[in-house]
């Protein structure tokens, strides 16, 4: 049995590999866009990156806001305004509502006086084993050219 390989061309394909990861941009810009849909998906299924449920909403706070739908306000601007930024080697995604961290983190009453009660932390920001198979496969697909 002889098995042949075609050097240049694996050096070629190499060489491809090797540029292509000093320029991660365009992958980074999918890899953000996934990350996004990502972070709506768990607007919609109301669950924490690691498949938490979020704490449902206290009755009070069901009473003030006319509804129980969980971070959702009036204008649903938590969730419309996710987006992110990329380059070469960073990718950050996230909210520009100032109240996000809050939402994300929780916070006291007895830290926050402004607040009506405690807030239950709420992860939305994050990667899930799914996501980290979406960027592997990304990342792969980039390296290879396929992307």
């Amino acid at each position: 049995m002889t098995i042949t390989v075609d050097n240049d061309r694996v050096l070629r394909a190499l060489d491809d590999m090797q540029e292509r990861s000093q320029a991660l941009h365009p992958a980074m810009k999918v890899i953000g866009e996934a990350m996004v849909a990502s972070t709506h998906e768990r607007f919609r299924d109301k669950d924490a990156p690691d498949g938490t449920p979020w704490a449902p909403l206290s009755p009070v706070t069901v009473e003030r806001k006319g509804h129980d739908r969980i971070l959702e306000g009036a204008s649903n601007q938590l969730a419309r305004q996710i987006s992110y930024e990329a380059s070469d080697d960073s990718l950050e995604w996230g909210s520009s509502m100032i109240y996000a961290a809050m939402q994300h983190y929780g916070g006291e009453q007895s830290e926050f006086p402004h607040l009506w009660g405690d807030i239950p932390s709420r992860p939305f920001l994050g990667v899930s084993a799914d996501d980290q198979d979406e960027i592997l496969s990304i990342i792969g697909d980039y390296l290879t050219g396929r992307l």
